[in-house]
């Protein structure tokens, strides 16, 4: 059992009281908390530049949702990427070059579909089996010597010591202290950031605090991935008196599009199934399935939907990387909200409710008597994978939530829709997004009528503007037009924190980060952090004061892109100040 599933199963405490061994401190130039892609190649970026570093990985498996099941990446335009980012996927197609990892297929025999399509045989490949993304990670370790110490967990209620606006150290539930000159956060909830004192903010902000279209609350925007029409909120059909079904909240009359909340996208587990009969783990029905936790689904079923919940993509060796699709699927809508700022044990609870919940689903679909026979007979020929996983709760199931967005810091710059658009420009780009603006559905509620409706999913190319003249240009499709992400979007306020970079929970806007937050994204803005830690350790300076034309000047020549046009690039050091964080 991993470090990180006994936190989740609640056992958090255990730490601070082991007396198993001594605490340790360490003193190292720079401290980077989490090993999601970008602490890993925060790490590597470090050490290229003569700067010790050190990972505390609360996990035992490094690589967050790279090792954790998405294998379908998220890329949009592949040339917005080069540096670490691009070397990781260069690395994927070397791994897949040698035939000795092709153990339950050829390679002539696998075709990437989606958005990977043709892919296969490039210098640079895009999909992969969770299992070769540990294998190449944990190589990137040996090979550069990476410091990652495993299962040790931020003590967030006073851990973090601060010194005239700086972190001096920060400490762990095992007591272990570690001492820095820079600190990096990258986890995908912000733990660090927010014991830091950094302003942030949860949830969707109102259009109307960075002028934005589709942020907030969305009705009018969640097209997709919706019930049937007429499918009845209530536990008897029609019948309001009966209460609710599980997961479904009251419409608020008084809400508008566009207004803000505190809720946030739903979260899920990015299934790596098989139909391999000699490694697949057939779906099990959970000990507490509540079969009311599945009524609308089966009233989706009965109301005429006919395709199977899921986007089943291809991954080498007759694996998938398996995500939410259509009205009621892998994503547990609603249950989610308290994740970003619970407590450990709370969180273990909120986990284990995700995991009974999918679990209990892809049992539902293979083999309860009120879905479809022909949806039965597609499911249950896919299962968990024997060889994925080993290291989780077991059955082939990861450690590892797809955390979707959790805390977003408020920094010196705030990423919005406006940049996404090409509206307005970065003017100080160290990275790109390259992907659409895209939040998954956020709730449930029951309309006027009693029916159900999802809430929230966004998906926006940002060609065009969203309404006006251009509106149907977008909605016939396109894509995202690459664009730079701001270095004071990984940067607290000035005066909050001198030395803490933020390379995941970083300051955007909620649609925003919908296009931010892609794993190649999370790698190219780690060796951001990386660079500039580097350089703030260096001179003993301010992270706000790296002279953006050296740090520009060193990205480039590692490989990053900054950007996909021959305009210059701004070089002044100051970025625009962000506003307070929304209520």
């Amino acid at each position: 059992m991993t470090a990180r599933t006994i936190i989740l199963l609640g056992a958090a405490a255990m730490f601070a009281a082991s007396g198993a061994r001594a605490a340790e401190t360490l003193d190292r130039d720079i401290v980077i908390y989490g090993s999601s892609p970008a602490g890993i190649s925060a790490a590597v970026q470090a050490g290229r530049m003569g700067k010790s570093a050190v990972v505390v990985s609360p996990e035992t498996r490094i690589g967050g949702l790279t090792t954790g099941g998405l294998g379908q990446t998220d890329i949009g335009n592949k040339s917005a990427f080069g540096g670490i980012a691009l070397e990781f996927y260069k690395d994927v197609a070397k791994w897949y070059s040698d035939p000795a990892h092709w153990t339950r297929q050829t390679p002539e025999q696998y075709k990437p579909d989606g958005q990977t399509a043709g892919t296969m045989g490039k210098d640079s490949m895009w999909t992969f089996e969770p299992s070769a993304a540990l294998a190449i990670l944990e190589g990137w370790e040996r090979r550069d010597g990476l410091d990652i110490r495993r299962g040790e967990w931020l003590d967030r209620d006073g851990g973090v010591t601060k010194e005239g606006g700086r972190i001096v150290s920060i400490k762990t539930l095992s007591g272990d202290v570690y001492r820095g000159k820079v600190f990096i956060d990258a986890t995908y909830e912000g733990d660090l950031m927010a014991a830091a004192g950094v302003s942030y903010t949860v949830g969707r902000e109102a259009n109307s605090v960075y002028g934005e279209t589709i942020s907030g609350i969305q009705f009018r925007e969640a097209r997709a991935h919706q019930l049937k029409w007429h499918v009845s909120a209530y536990v008897e059909e029609g019948n309001p008196e009966s209460g609710l079904l599980p997961g479904i909240e009251p419409c608020n009359p008084n809400e508008k599009d566009g207004d803000g909340d505190k809720r946030v996208q739903a979260y899920n587990f990015r299934m790596c199934l098989t139909d391999d009969p000699e490694n697949r783990i057939p779906f099990k029905k959970p000990a507490n399935y509540d079969e009311k936790e599945y009524e609308l689904l089966f009233r989706n079923f009965a109301r005429g939907e006919k395709a199977v919940p899921w986007i089943n993509s291809k991954m080498p060796n007759r694996k998938t990387d398996t995500n939410n699709r259509l009205g009621f699927s892998t994503d547990f809508i609603g249950r989610n909200y308290e994740w970003p700022e619970a407590s450990y044990e709370r969180r273990a609870e909120i986990f284990k409710a995700h995991l009974d919940y999918q679990k209990g689903l892809m049992w539902t679909l293979a083999n309860h008597p009120r879905v479809p026979e022909k949806i039965r007979a597609e499911v249950s020929r896919w299962g968990t994978c024997r060889d994925e996983f080993t290291d989780g709760p077991g059955d082939g199931w990861q450690s590892q939530l797809y955390v979707r967005e959790a805390r977003r810091m408020v920094g010196e710059y705030v990423m919005t829709e406006h940049e996404c658009r090409g509206d307005r420009v970065a003017p100080h780009p160290v990275a790109m997004g390259a992907y659409t603006m895209d939040s998954h559905n956020v709730r449930r509620v029951v309309t006027a009528m009693g029916n159900v409706q999802n809430e929230g999913d966004v998906q926006d190319r940002g060609r065009y503007s969203a309404w006006g003249p251009d509106a149907a240009k977008r909605a016939k499709g396109g894509r995202m037009k690459p664009y730079g992400i701001d270095y004071g979007a990984i940067t607290p306020k000035r005066g909050e924190c001198e030395n803490l970079l933020v390379p995941v929970c970083l300051s955007a806007s909620h649609m925003a980060f919908g296009s931010i937050r892609m794993e190649p994204v999370f790698f190219a803005l780690g060796q951001v952090a990386g660079t500039a830690g580097a350089m703030a350790a260096a001179n003993g300076s301010a992270v706000q004061d790296v002279p953006y034309d050296a740090l520009a000047a060193r990205l480039a020549a590692d490989g990053q892109v900054l950007s996909l046009d021959a305009r210059p690039i701004a070089s002044a050091a100051i970025h625009p100040a962000a506003p307070d964080s929304p209520e």
